[in-house]
């Protein structure tokens, strides 16, 4: 299979073989650039977010990523809005596209996942796999050690408990928790003025 069918692959959701020797050594490149951004000081954030700017397909203003940072494609199929925060040890499984909106916030430990294999056992013996893309809307809040698997969208405003394993697609505006993770319930009135049981909201 020539290189270029196998990268178009990558992105439709059909089966290929992520061990050809070309598509590795293009990854390969990736991951010198993912390395190198692990490797920068803390008193170098513009050095940083240049470096992101080059290994993402896309991301907007005032990102941050705490290192360490871990990407399968180190960013390549990675798509970020603007104003995403994300805390140290984000893993991205990038084979697949990435999509996350504006002013989303990962904790530590998080996972996103857009790479999976087949269950027919020979075929993963030669390592073949397929990509499903993810999408994670503006203003979600992923709590840490979260896993969010091939496929799944996430919907504005939500918020995914910590060690939630995002199963199934999640609606806007609601809490949602758990292994599978399910909504708990939906954000409320209350929400915009309690953070935390009785405790009133004294910031703008």
């Amino acid at each position: 299979m020539e290189l270029q069918e196998i990268l178009q692959r990558m992105q439709s959701g059909k089966l290929y073989y992520c061990t050809d020797p070309e598509l590795m050594k293009i990854q390969a490149q990736c991951l010198e650039k993912l390395y190198e951004f692990n490797q920068t000081r803390p008193s170098e954030p513009e050095k940083r977010s240049a470096m992101l700017r080059e290994m993402f397909a896309e991301i907007g203003t005032d990102c941050y990523i705490e290192p360490p940072f871990r990407a399968n494609w180190g960013g390549k199929h990675v798509h970020f809005g603007n104003a995403v925060y994300a805390n140290f040890n984000l893993t991205l499984v990038d084979d697949g596209d990435i999509f996350v909106g504006d002013n989303v916030m990962f904790a530590p430990n998080v996972t996103v996942i857009s790479a999976t294999h087949p269950i027919h056992p020979g075929l993963r013996r030669k390592q073949a796999q397929y990509n499903l893309p993810v999408v994670i809307r503006d203003n979600v809040w992923i709590g840490a050690g979260a896993l969010i698997l091939p496929g799944i969208t996430i919907g504005e405003n939500s918020v995914i408990g910590a060690g939630s394993v995002v199963t199934k697609d999640v609606p806007a505006n609601v809490v949602a928790v758990g292994n599978p993770c399910r909504v708990l319930r939906e954000i409320s009135e209350r929400d915009m003025e309690y953070y935390h049981k009785g405790w009133t909201i004294d910031l703008e």
